[in-house]
């Protein structure tokens, strides 16, 4: 071989060497990164195992490498949020969706409040029900009709207020106030919360069930409200209602319709077609409240609820033009929304009261026809099959039982001063002192404004006298009881004197069996509880 060419082949080989040299230590220099305590660190080895190779072996360097230094930064960093979600991120961006529901595990904390302001602060955990709060506050204040209590979402700064379903979870509804509000719970009787399953005529009147006049018009309403109940498609709720739009303060009548698609009003009179149809709300995906303030809103009844949607901005107010037409859509809207959950709500709390009172048994007065008479005067018992010598006996028991509760129960005269004799009724959970006639009227609402929901109260008025607050057919009446003297003995009485009581308590619970000068009997009363 030529001496030229083998001095050329030895420069070759020593480039070759030269060059993989300076790669490698260039390549180690990269491979020292830095750690989380800020130190740097090189790889025991030397060369990172993929460029150890031979000095007499090609290198092969690809196109597009990234240094190592910057791979590893790269992956140890956080991620850092998007600042700009909805510009540049999916709808399912984790930036972009809703904040975690709470943990199941954690013990939350939730304040309920009373009536009167009083406040007791619970600790529970998320998958708590209202219905499991509710049992423990009656528990523990040993409340009655333990099914008749309800846990009340409070709105104070926009004068709105709604009763939580049994299966709903107060620390889920709790997270979805706004930080620092002013919302809270209220522990309150509620007397219509299933009551239209007991009673649903007095809920869905004929006029608002649409189709009751044109085809179902020989059905009974038992049936079409059974039907509503039950039924998968049910009928459609129809009326007018009073729209306030969002910038306006005038309020504009229009006819609405309710249905399992969702909230229509017509832009054309009490037109039906589709092209008159305006979509209003979901029924699903919202949630109706009372309204509590009509001054607030300027509305033109007291009879106003809000259809509030799943954003805070997202409500529309509504008015009804009496409180009849009010429930009935109150009462349509959970059903279409909750209809299958209510109907299990209701079975589970009958079946707790079925199981407390086997039990327990309730103490009070049974039905007439439950009661046998009986003769106690010799050594033994003995029942009474006559019906002349029974109906005797009842009268004699009446009137000796008369003249001891006049020597047991009976008020001396309102002049005399007695404050132990005169207070006996200031005790009772029915009495609410000295209130107004609108604040009674409120009490009632709160309380559902079913047939026989009563308060005593003090006449404001007539000195000396009370008034009893009465519910029926969903108006609030008010009657005078008024004080009257007979030989020198003094009765109260509601009928100018032709039945009369010794006191308010015997008054009350007279009414609470006969109905007498009312319109209906005394079945619920308003009461307070102090937690």
């Amino acid at each position: 071989m030529c001496p030229k060419v083998k001095d050329a082949d030895m420069d070759i080989v020593a480039l070759e060497q030269s060059v993989s040299s300076r790669l490698g230590n260039l390549y180690q220099k990269d491979v020292e990164s830095l750690l989380p305590n800020g130190h740097r660190t090189a790889s025991p080895s030397g060369l990172h195992p993929a460029l150890r190779t031979h000095s007499s072996q090609p290198l092969h360097i690809p196109v597009h490498r990234q240094p190592k230094e910057e791979e590893f930064r790269t992956a140890s960093l956080p991620t850092i949020p998007n600042p700009f979600p909805e510009l540049c991120s999916p709808p399912n961006s984790p930036t972009f969706s809703s904040p975690h529901p709470p943990s199941t595990r954690d013990t939350h904390v939730i304040t309920v409040f009373s009536e009167e302001g009083m406040r007791r602060s619970l600790g529970v955990r998320a998958a708590v029900t209202a219905r499991d709060v509710c049992w423990q506050l009656v528990e523990r204040h040993r409340c009655v009709d333990r099914d008749t209590w309800a846990l009340v979402e409070c709105h104070p700064d926009s004068a709105l207020e709604r009763c939580l379903e049994d299966h709903e979870m107060p620390v889920e509804v709790q997270s979805t106030w706004p930080v620092n509000s002013r919302n809270k719970f209220v522990f309150r009787k509620h007397y219509a919360k299933y009551e239209f399953f007991r009673n649903p005529r007095t809920f869905f009147p004929m006029h608002m069930l649409a189709g009751s006049l044109e085809a179902d018009a020989g059905i009974p309403q038992a049936q079409l409200t059974q039907n509503f109940l039950n039924a998968s498609s049910c009928p459609e709720i129809q009326g007018f209602l009073h729209l306030k739009e969002k910038g306006k303060k005038a309020w504009r009548r229009l006819y609405f319709f309710l249905r399992r698609s969702g909230f229509y009003y017509s832009t054309k009179g009490t037109s039906k077609e589709p092209r008159h149809l305006q979509y209003f709300a979901d029924v699903n995906e919202s949630n109706i409240y009372t309204v509590t303030s009509r001054k607030m809103h300027n509305s033109p009844t007291d009879h106003g609820f809000c259809v509030k949607g799943v954003a805070v901005t997202d409500k529309g107010l509504l008015c009804c033009e009496d409180e009849q037409s009010h429930k009935c859509w109150m009462t349509a809207f959970r059903l279409l929304k909750l209809g299958p959950q209510l109907c299990l709500n209701y079975q589970l709390s009958q079946q707790e009261n079925a199981q407390k009172s086997w039990i327990e048994p309730a103490v009070g007065r049974g039905p007439e026809t439950c009661l046998v008479p009986m003769d106690f005067s010799g050594c033994t018992g003995r029942v009474i099959e006559n019906p002349s010598e029974a109906s005797l006996v009842a009268e004699e028991e009446g009137l000796a039982w008369r003249k001891k509760g006049v020597q047991r129960h009976s008020l001396p005269s309102l002049c005399q001063d007695s404050g132990l004799s005169t207070a006996i009724h200031k005790s009772q959970p029915w009495f609410h002192g000295r209130i107004s006639r609108e604040e009674a009227h409120r009490l009632i609402v709160q309380h559902g404004h079913i047939d026989g929901v009563f308060l005593m109260r003090e006449s404001q008025r007539t000195p000396k006298s009370f008034v009893l607050s009465l519910s029926h057919h969903h108006k609030t009446k008010h009657f005078l009881v008024a004080p009257c003297e007979e030989d020198g003995q003094m009765f109260f009485t509601m009928d100018t004197g032709q039945t009369r009581f010794n006191d308010l308590i015997q008054l009350v619970d007279f009414y609470q069996i006969n109905r007498g000068a009312l319109p209906c009997s005394l079945k619920h009363y308003c009461t307070r509880v102090a937690l």
